[in-house]
C-alpha cells in the first residue's frame, strides 16, 4: 500500500527547474503537516521542506531556502514542491512525507510515519 505517490522527477540541467508533487491515495492528509526529504547516495535521509497542516507556516533546509517553495491544495489531496535555481547537489531522491510533528520537530525523519516511495532528480552541471 502506497498512501504517498510522488511525481514529476526527472533530469534537469544546473540552473533549470523542476515541480514535484506528491498525491494521496485512499485517504485525506488535510489534518496532518506535510513535508518534503531527500536522500543521495551514501548520505542520510535530510530534511527539504515542511507545511503545516492549514498551510499557516512553512518550514525550509538552509540549503534550498530562496529556491524551493512548498504548497499544498486540500481539494486535491496533494503537496507540491517547485524547485527552482537547481544545483548539482540537489541531485537526491526525493520523498514526501505525513505526520503530526510538534514545531520543535517538523525537521526530523522521526516525527513522520507516512512515506511515499521517492522521485529521483538529477541535476547535471
Amino acid at each position: 500500500q502506497e498512501e504517498l505517490v510522488e511525481s514529476g522527477g526527472g533530469l534537469v540541467q544546473a540552473g533549470g527547474s523542476l515541480r514535484l508533487s506528491c498525491v494521496a491515495s485512499g485517504r485525506t492528509f488535510s489534518g496532518y503537516g506535510l513535508a518534503w526529504f531527500r536522500q543521495a547516495p551514501g548520505k542520510e535521509r535530510e530534511f527539504v521542506a515542511a507545511i503545516r497542516y492549514n498551510a499557516g507556516m512553512t518550514y525550509y533546509a538552509d540549503s534550498v531556502k530562496g529556491r524551493f517553495t512548498i504548497s499544498r491544495d486540500s481539494a486535491k489531496n496533494t503537496v507540491n514542491l517547485q524547485m527552482n535555481s537547481l544545483k548539482p547537489e540537489d541531485t537526491a531522491i526525493y520523498y514526501c512525507a505525513a505526520g503530526r510533528p510538534i514545531m520543535s520537530t517538523v525537521r526530523r525523519t522521526e516525527s513522520y510515519y507516512y512515506w511515499g516511495q521517492g522521485t529521483q532528480v538529477t541535476v547535471s552541471s
